[in-house]
């Protein structure tokens, strides 16, 4: 009888286990169907996943998190919606972008200000080992460069794996345009190091000269 009670009770044991494959599945479940919404832009739906404990930091197949997949396709109020949920802005992805240095590359001002205040990291740099300034410089997003290079801490005269800084970015990849002379101008009056050569000893001024673009000449060139 005693047996009989024990296999009994070893059986109603193992019916109430969880089977490890089955909870693997739901947590995949739960993490694309968390991704999946984010990507739908359902306000309402990912706060009830993330009020019912979906990852904030869950990621796709390709690495990237939620929250820089509402910056890549830029839902702000789903990237409010998820930095109120503490959400990592400097979680990278399999090519190394992040929220934050992507905000920085796409120009989105609002959203830079938002992940400054959340915790940015100026150490965690892009696939070209640069920071989330320099596409910015490239790219003429003078208003996301205004922020950037006011910001206490931010290293402005970093150099990328191309040998470049962001001021050589804005003079070899600009077109010389306004944007482009406001930003050189906005690099200048707030520390970039005009004399950081290039790769091949040449300085942001002798690249200007020989583009010929006379006003960043002009901005670049040593005031006696």
């Amino acid at each position: 009888m005693k047996v009989l009670l024990f296999l009994l009770s070893f059986g109603s044991l193992n019916a109430c286990e969880v089977n490890p494959i089955d909870s693997t599945k739901e947590n995949v479940m739960q993490k694309n169907s968390i991704v999946d919404i984010v990507s739908k832009n359902d306000l309402k739906a990912v706060k009830s996943a993330l009020d019912q404990g979906a990852d904030i930091n869950s990621q796709d197949k390709d690495g990237r998190s939620l929250l820089l997949i509402a910056t890549v396709k830029k839902y702000i109020e789903m990237a409010n919606l998820l930095v109120s949920y503490k959400a990592d802005v400097n979680l990278q992805d399999h090519q190394s972008d992040s929220a934050f240095l992507y905000a920085g590359d796409s120009g989105q001002t609002e959203l830079v200000k938002l992940f400054l205040k959340n915790g940015a990291r100026f150490d965690i740099f892009n696939r070209y080992n640069g920071t989330a300034l320099i596409p910015a410089c490239e790219r003429g997003h003078t208003e996301t460069v205004k922020i950037l290079v006011t910001t206490k801490g931010f290293p402005v005269n970093h150099v990328n794996r191309l040998g470049w800084t962001a001021l050589m970015e804005a003079v070899i990849l600009g077109d010389g345009s306004g944007k482009y002379q406001e930003i050189v101008s906005l690099l200048k009056e707030n520390g970039a190091d005009l004399n950081i050569p290039d790769q091949y000893g040449k300085i942001p001024l002798q690249h200007a000269e020989y583009l010929g673009f006379k006003e960043i000449i002009e901005i670049l060139k040593p005031k006696n």
